[in-house]
């Protein structure tokens, strides 16, 4: 009864009324003023009668009433579902329910607990392309690609506030806050869905470049180690390579050495949490740059600038690739985004050695 009383509109008959709780306080207090506990409610919460339209549709109930009642906990949400509060077209259904285009959903009065809202600064990114159904950006490095674990708000956040009219926007998929590179994001339910299914089937082909540090020989090597997620001590979330871990399969093409470090092309034939840093952590070769998983002595070093050198100040790991079937058109589409020009500089500025010596640049679209 007490969530209830906390967050539904209703009353609940339980609770004494107004001037019964105020003739109780103020004869235990009697120098308090009847007048000081009786308090209107700030605004009367009415039934809202909501209609799914097509970019809504497909989505299970609880999914979008999660979405629509922010800051509501989800176990309230599920006791309205579970107890019939919450109608499809005048009719009872249960949280697995999938809403259809015209569907009237009745949601009954719900409070949540009062906040002052933040203000997202909206923001727009380098735009690869973009139509009726998708949009492709080229993520630069240090930015989130949404809000959570002590960031506040990310990608998404900032371009669903600089584009306020946008009935939909969604991420297909996540990048690590310190990999830049290609970022899809869906304008319709319909294309995130059929996307999410290319890249589940495996039918999407992504390609990162990267920089690690060591003697790499094989000009094409597999890794393939299986990869369990867990949560650090200060509350980090991790990945380590074990037995009965997610099977997990990277292959890497020696795109060029630099000295001591040597340029990889990395073609995810599955994709795992911080993957490609895992597998090449647990293979010997640290990332230059990487903060979770690479060598913190030579990140502190790469902070500064020595010789001909200059310094490097983020994870050298970039999404430069990507392959997918449109999802309205039915076409294949590759989308490229160069090297930042923070990357391109370090790389000038590490020993250069013969091109001949090791495999040309990138150009192939699919994997094996």
């Amino acid at each position: 009864m007490k969530d209830l009383a906390r967050f539904s509109g209703g009353r609940v008959k339980s609770r004494p009324e107004p001037r019964t709780q105020a003739a109780l306080k103020h004869k235990a207090e009697p120098k308090v003023a009847v007048e000081q506990e009786v308090k209107p409610p700030s605004a009367p919460l009415q039934v809202q009668l909501l209609t799914i339209g097509e970019e809504d549709a497909g989505q299970r109930i609880d999914n979008f009433l999660l979405r629509i009642c922010k800051g509501v906990p989800k176990s309230h949400i599920y006791r309205v579902l579970r107890s019939g509060e919450v109608r499809v077209n005048k009719g009872r259904i249960d949280q697995t329910y999938r809403l259809l285009e015209g569907d009237v959903i009745r949601v009954p009065p719900i409070r949540i607990a009062e906040k002052q809202e933040q203000v997202v600064p909206g923001a727009e990114f380098k735009i690869l392309l973009e139509d009726n159904h998708m949009l492709v950006i080229d993520k630069p490095a240090g930015v989130a690609v949404h809000g959570g674990s002590g960031v506040s708000y990310g990608v998404i956040e900032q371009l669903r506030a600089a584009r306020p009219d946008a009935k939909f926007l969604e991420l297909v998929h996540r990048l690590d806050r310190d990999t830049s590179g290609i970022l899809l994001l869906a304008k319709k339910r319909s294309a995130l869905t059929n996307l999410h299914e290319q890249m589940r089937d495996g039918d999407t082909d992504k390609r990162y470049l990267v920089l690690v540090h060591g003697d790499w020989q094989n000009e094409r090597q597999h890794v393939k180690l299986a990869l369990h997620k867990y949560t650090a001590a200060d509350g980090e979330r991790r990945v380590r390579v074990q037995a009965d871990g997610q099977a997990s399969h990277t292959i890497f093409n020696l795109i060029r050495r630099y000295g001591d470090y040597a340029l990889l092309e990395a073609e995810l034939k599955t994709g795992r949490t911080h993957q490609i840093r895992v597998h090449l952590s647990s293979s010997g070769f640290a990332i230059a740059g990487d903060d979770k998983y690479g060598d913190f002595a030579l990140n502190r070093a790469l902070q500064k600038a020595d010789g001909q050198r200059i310094a490097l100040k983020r994870m050298f790991l970039h999404a430069y690739q990507i392959t997918f079937v449109h999802p309205e058109t039915g076409k294949p589409v590759t989308l490229k985004a160069p090297l930042p020009p923070e990357c391109e500089k370090f790389l000038k500025s590490l020993p250069q050695e013969n091109k001949s010596d090791v495999a040309s640049a990138p150009s192939r679209t699919t994997g094996d």
